[in-house]
């Protein structure tokens, strides 16, 4: 009797054990699913969060073409003063315009803002002779970026290696640079590997100036284009080959000073007596004889966008002064070949000048205020045309994150209105660089979500 007692509660713990096993093989098996669909439910929520990243970013587009079409008119460069460019809320999500800081200030937050491609040079328009003075560039990279865009059917360079062949053809892309025969990522984009404009904690200050050294992603565009036309589409007074009767009516109905004499001085000018026309290589041609005849930058302000010099339909490769960097100016100077301390010197004039004059950078006529009539500079600008202080696209490089600050996006946008209206040329998914938005934006979202 007592063993089967005994036996009976060997068994009985068995099935305890037994029970306790399955509970916890059960237990065990319900943790695992609430640990996945805990992890479901965050992921859901992240693409979720990115997705309202992405329709933010879809409103910031349509917002800054709102923006362009109201505030860019005549080739103007829209500021910050017009239009919201940084944490502008979005439903719960909210982005950022990712720009440049017009003073040139070294910075270690980024600044947020259009950014002109007018103030950059074209692939397509460019010479060797400034290419060659940008920095991180050398002189055979100058020169293969010519051989890769040539038209004439000859290409020096080999390509076989590299597996394409030389596309003998302009640039579509500014990033069509890293096909190019001797590219590098460091001499396309310097220090800033994401290309936000400032030296992030994790870029490295490669040549430890504390400074930001771009690559030529900065300093390039293929975009530029500007109309040479009336917005309404009517022309504009070519004053290569208009009478004199012509100009002294266009100098009235402009209001300026001196109207008859101002017209007849630069009629002279370009059709000497007894010699063949002089006529003006460009506006700011134009500008430098007008104001040697005694015209005031206010009245050549007054006429700058009513006159041309050329018969083409649009200007294609001018840089706006107004905008363009001082490495830029620089290479611009340099490349018509004003010696480099004078080049320089003369690009941080225009650089400080701009800065205490900005309301009074109309017409490039302020160029030849800030550097004086025999400025070298200025006899060199004369001879082409090369400058302009109208711009027609514009990049909106725009981040955005979702709500809680997660589902981070980056998008970037090329807007052209030299047709008249807003449209896309281009855009370009830069998420893959990463975080762009700095360490101050990260901290403040973090301190939100977190009270």
């Amino acid at each position: 009797m007592n063993a089967l007692r005994s036996r009976r509660s060997g068994e009985n713990g068995s099935v305890l054990i037994i029970v306790l096993w399955i509970s916890i093989g059960l237990v065990s098996i319900a943790l695992y699913f609430a640990n996945s669909m805990n992890y479901e439910l965050q992921a859901a929520d992240n693409r979720v969060d990115g997705i309202a990243a992405e329709q933010a970013i879809e409103g910031a587009a349509r917002y800054v073409s709102y923006a362009l079409l109201n505030y860019a008119t005549n080739g103007a460069m829209p500021d910050n003063t017009q239009i919201q460019c940084a944490a502008v809320p979005v439903g719960d999500a909210k982005f950022w315009i990712i720009g440049r800081d017009p003073s040139g200030t070294p910075s270690t937050e980024p600044y947020f803002g259009l950014v002109d491609e007018g103030g950059k040079l074209n692939l397509n328009n460019t010479s060797t002779n400034v290419f060659q003075y940008l920095p991180t560039i050398t002189t055979d990279f100058a020169n293969a970026i010519m051989d890769w865009r040539g038209t004439n059917g000859i290409v020096s360079l080999d390509y076989t290696s590299l597996g394409y062949e030389a596309k003998n053809s302009p640039f579509e892309t500014v990033d069509e640079l890293r096909l190019v025969s001797g590219a590098t990522m460091d001499m396309l984009v310097g220090e800033d590997i994401n290309r936000n404009g400032v030296l992030d904690k994790n870029e490295k200050d490669l040549n430890s100036n504390g400074e930001l050294d771009s690559g030529l992603f900065e300093y390039t565009t293929v975009y530029t284009r500007e109309p040479n036309f009336h917005a309404d589409g009517s022309s504009l007074t070519n004053v290569n080959t208009a009478t004199q009767s012509k100009l002294t009516t266009l100098f009235q109905d402009s209001g300026t000073s001196s109207a008859t004499s101002m017209a007849q001085s630069l009629y002279r000018s370009i059709h000497p007596n007894g010699a063949a026309a002089n006529n003006c290589n460009g506006l700011f041609d134009l500008c430098l004889r007008l104001k040697k005849a005694g015209m005031s930058s206010d009245d050549f302000g007054k006429i700058a966008n009513g006159v041309t010099t050329s018969t083409n339909t649009y200007f294609r490769g001018r840089v706006n002064v107004n905008t363009a960097s001082g490495d830029v100016l620089t290479a611009v100077f340099m490349g018509l070949n004003v010696d480099d301390q004078t080049a320089e010197s003369a690009a941080q004039t225009l650089l400080t000048y701009r800065q205490q004059n900005a309301g009074n950078l109309a017409s490039v006529a302020w160029i030849i205020d800030a550097l004086g009539n025999n400025s070298p500079v200025v006899t060199a600008l004369a001879k082409g045309d090369y400058v302009t202080t109208h711009s027609y696209q514009f990049a909106a490089d725009i981040a955005a994150v979702g709500p809680f600050g997660r589902g981070y996006r980056r998008v970037k946008f090329i807007f052209d209105l030299s047709d008249g209206s807003p449209k896309i040329l281009y855009r370009q998914d830069l998420s893959r660089l990463g975080w762009a938005l700095g360490e101050k934006v990260r901290q403040d979202l973090v301190a939100k979500n977190t009270q």
